[in-house]
């Protein structure tokens, strides 16, 4: 081999491993920018989630939170149907059991960390009194909006509470299903029923329009909780997981209580 190609296989080679580094180090920061962390939660979470999404990107640089607000039953029927979601945060239990029977989230991921009350609320304005529960049954009250027991669990708790003080089949005519809690509050909130049953943060995030009339028994209903967890297969499982420890954590317990929740 003469000097001269000798010498242009060491620059070429030099050339090649520069670029290779240069490659290298250009895709780390790619790869460590801009990523999207995708939450599918109950509607009534909405105002939590919004300001915990807002902390999470702030620890987070780069980090982008997308969330999907609707029904626990619809959010659970797009992630049985393969939607790419990387943590699901219901309100109740009965839809992470069913995602969990299909190994579709991770079980260990699995927290509680805040719980709710149900309450009657009406239109602030409204000009027809309502004093019990049983006043429901009054025929000055023509339409009453719950969450469509199917996919809404607010709904099933009305169900639950109407069902316990033996109104549920006489108020059958008078039910108007909303497909989320809070399609319920705002039904309530024009006026186009003269009461709903929503969460006690439903109510809080609308004092202007919508009073409480009074706050169910808990022994009326299931326990309101908030199950969250990472989705099985999710492409971001570690941020996941670090977005569930922010929720989960002491410090976002103030979060909760500001717009309404308990501890779970």
């Amino acid at each position: 081999m003469t000097k001269k190609l000798v010498l242009f296989v060491v620059l070429l080679t030099a050339s090649v491993s520069w670029a290779v580094a240069c490659g290298d180090s250009s895709g780390a920061q790619t790869g460590s920018a801009d990523q999207q962390l995708t939450v599918s939660a109950a509607s009534s979470l909405k105002d939590v989630f919004t300001e915990l999404g807002k902390n999470f990107e702030s620890q987070h640089p780069g980090v982008k939170v997308e969330f999907n607000f609707a029904s626990s039953g619809d959010l659970e029927q797009q992630i049985v149907a393969g939607a790419p979601v990387d943590v699901f945060a219901a309100a109740s239990t009965k839809e992470t059991d069913d995602l969990d029977s299909k190994g579709l989230i991770i079980k260990e991921t699995l927290i509680k960390p805040a719980g709710n009350d149900l309450v009657l609320v009406s239109l602030a304005a409204a000009s027809t009194q309502i004093n019990s529960i049983n006043d429901l049954g009054q025929s000055q009250i023509k339409k009453i909006a719950i969450g469509n027991p199917a996919t809404v669990p607010a709904g099933r708790y009305a169900q639950d509470t109407l069902t316990y003080f033996s109104l549920w089949d006489n108020l059958q005519p008078k039910l108007v299903y909303g497909e989320s809690v809070r399609q319920v509050l705002d039904y309530v909130a024009r006026g186009e029923v003269d009461a709903g049953i929503v969460y006690t943060t439903d109510a809080k995030s609308r004092t202007k329009d919508v009073k409480v009339v009074l706050t169910t028994p808990a022994e009326s209903h299931k326990p309101i909780v908030y199950p969250m967890a990472v989705i099985a297969g999710s492409k971001e499982e570690q941020l996941a997981r670090q977005f569930l420890d922010l929720v989960a954590a002491k410090e976002s317990q103030p979060v909760f209580e500001k717009y309404g929740f308990r501890n779970g």
